[in-house]
């Protein structure tokens, strides 16, 4: 099975889990680091993720995947807060998002440039615009993001 239909059949099992817990499901990825695989499910909730939170649904997702087995070599399994850093790829995520710095990676570079940093400043579900560090406002087209973030700089 293609690893992003592995995030997409593991985020239909993990949503009915995370909901019921009373959380937000925020990313599912499964990727290769090293020599291992880890399968990350990111959650969120008001007040914070609390190690009881993961546990709740990492139990019995953790059973589900048992059961189908959907992937056909040794993985890690982890879920967890998705932490100061958190992705952006649902409407929400940009919502929440206005006026917080971000950075932005493109498929295809933009004036020799394909990752931008700034605060954003829109989003209309369609475009997303950041006011870079210069003040001056870029807009790209939703299509055209490959990766988007919230970021802290300390």
């Amino acid at each position: 099975m293609a690893k992003t239909s592995i995030s997409e059949l593991v985020w239909s099992l993990a949503l009915p889990i995370v909901e019921e817990a009373g959380c937000e499901l925020v990313d599912v990825e499964f990727v290769k680091e090293g020599s291992d695989w880890f399968l990350r499910v990111f959650i969120d909730k008001d007040g914070g993720v609390s190690h009881e939170d993961c546990e709740r649904i990492s139990q019995p997702l953790n059973k589900i995947l048992d059961e189908r087995d959907p992937i056909s070599h040794p993985y890690y399994f982890e879920v967890s807060s998705p932490g100061l850093e958190r992705p952006l790829k649902k409407p929400r995520d940009y919502e929440r998002a206005l006026g917080k710095l971000v950075e932005i990676r493109l498929f295809k570079a933009v004036d020799g440039v394909k990752k931008f940093e700034g605060h954003l400043e829109s989003f209309n579900g369609k475009e997303i615009a950041i006011r870079l560090d210069s003040q001056e406002v870029k807009t790209f087209p939703l299509d055209q993001v490959a990766k988007a973030k919230t970021i802290v700089k300390f």
